[in-house]
């Protein structure tokens, strides 16, 4: 068991999200929450009087590190945010944990990206979606070559969610703001960096989004593997997971996760058959992760990187590859052509 080193956390923008980061905060020993950061400062104190926290509240970033001498920063401020949040925490020796998207653009994410380099400070991104039982059990499966050589893999996302706000508000609400989770998902079950991307955007009817709503995208993704995304944000109706519907294909079968409990898996029998045919095995996928689920789980592996000096899973080395697919398909939609990453 790893014992954590304990951090002087403070936390950055105290909207809706803030809640969750706050009630890891609260339940974990190697958190000392010391200061609440929002420039509306009614908004930090009524969150620390909703969560009954005894600290200090702050307008201003630069001032709360300094006089709480904090080390480490959970930003959970809007994505146009990140860059200044960010910068300011990786300038002033703090690592930082942040909700994605890591910008909300390509250039701030490169920015953020360098000037984590250049301090040797940890900036790691939530992709909380990384963290339940069933997608890392079938990403084992795929790395334990369960279903051969892994060429297709394909993911459906279609939910209605009536948010208010900024998503509504956005030029490419699902792309940016949702698309970047089971982007992200794509790489980790395959292993695998995308290399080219098509992509179809458009605002279906009805739809109660300023930007387009809906997209169909085809990746090249490294290792000869195909990755198609189908997805929508104003889909009524047999909803999907927030996980997405997954079938993964490789040489030897055939794995499909539908996003929320049932895993299960259909490969080839030993010894191969020569009927036209082939005979196949099906079965449920037993779970290989002990580890916390959704955001404790990412919050726990970040944590464990620094106590033991290394990066994170889901650093911003990484994570700047699912923020290219996301991009590199706004750039195809745009363009109406096919974009190299």
């Amino acid at each position: 068991m790893i014992i954590l080193t304990v951090h002087k956390v403070i936390l950055v923008g105290c909207g809706g999200m803030a809640n969750t980061w706050l009630d890891y905060a609260q339940q974990k020993e190697h958190v000392e929450l010391v200061g609440l950061v929002d420039l509306n400062r009614q908004a930090a104190q009524q969150k620390a009087e909703e969560r009954n926290l005894d600290i200090a509240v702050f307008t201003d970033l630069e001032e709360a590190i300094q006089e709480t001498k904090a080390d480490l920063l959970f930003d959970v401020t809007v994505p146009t945010a990140h860059l200044q949040v960010v910068s300011t925490g990786l300038h002033a020796g703090c690592h930082v944990f942040g909700e994605k998207p890591m910008s909300d653009n390509l250039k701030h994410a490169q920015e953020m990206a360098d000037l984590a380099k250049q301090t040797g400070k940890t900036y790691a991104v939530m992709q909380n979606r990384r963290y339940w039982k069933e997608i890392r059990t079938l990403r084992d499966k795929v790395e334990q070559g369960h279903l051969g050589k892994l060429h297709t893999i394909n993911s459906d996302f279609f939910l209605a969610p009536h948010f208010g706000g900024f998503r509504e508000e956005m030029d490419h609400p699902l792309l940016i703001d949702m698309a970047i989770h089971t982007f992200d998902q794509a790489r980790f079950i395959s292993g695998c960096n995308a290399k080219s991307v098509y992509c179809h955007e458009f605002n279906p009817s009805g739809s109660w989004y300023d930007g387009n709503a809906s997209v169909i995208c085809i990746f090249e993704m490294e290792n000869d593997v195909v990755y198609t995304y189908r997805g929508s944000w104003a889909a009524e109706g047999l909803r999907t997971s927030w996980n997405a519907d997954w079938r993964v294909i490789g040489t030897q079968g055939t794995a499909t996760w539908d996003g929320f409990d049932k895993l299960e898996s259909e490969t080839m029998k030993e010894p191969v058959s020569d009927s036209f045919l082939r005979e196949m095995e099906r079965q449920s996928l037993n779970n290989t992760w002990q580890g916390e689920e959704t955001h404790f789980g990412c919050l726990d592996a970040m944590f464990e990187a620094i106590t033991e000096g290394r990066l994170p899973e889901t650093n911003c080395f990484d994570n700047i590859e699912s923020m290219k697919m996301v991009f590199a398909a706004i750039e195809s939609a745009e363009k109406g052509q096919k974009v190299y990453l």
